[in-house]
């Protein structure tokens, strides 16, 4: 596996991290998104501790994957239960 060397920047800290070549890109464009909620944290609602805009930004992608979790529950039970209908459906014509 192809291991590359990366520096992030966030909140003003360098972060040094090896990490596998097909994730490098994945995890630049994170730590620049993480940089822009600080600094829209910053701006419009008057977070001046680096902190608490970093646990903000915490509670923003937490929130957004949990809602993202759910939804794909839900899509998959409804999906779930709409191949059970077809299965049952299917079924019933094979009698």
């Amino acid at each position: 596996m192809d291991v590359r060397r990366i520096t992030i920047n966030i909140a003003g800290r360098i972060y040094p991290l090896n990490v596998p070549a097909a994730e490098e890109e994945t995890l630049r464009k994170v730590g620049k998104q993480i940089e822009n909620m600080i600094k829209d944290f910053e701006q419009n609602f008057d977070v001046r501790d680096k902190q608490d805009a970093l646990a903000m930004c915490a509670l923003k992608l937490g929130t957004n994957a949990e809602m993202i979790s759910l939804a794909n529950e839900k899509n998959i039970k409804s999906a779930s239960e709409r191949l059970a209908n077809i299965n049952q459906m299917l079924g019933e014509t094979g009698k």
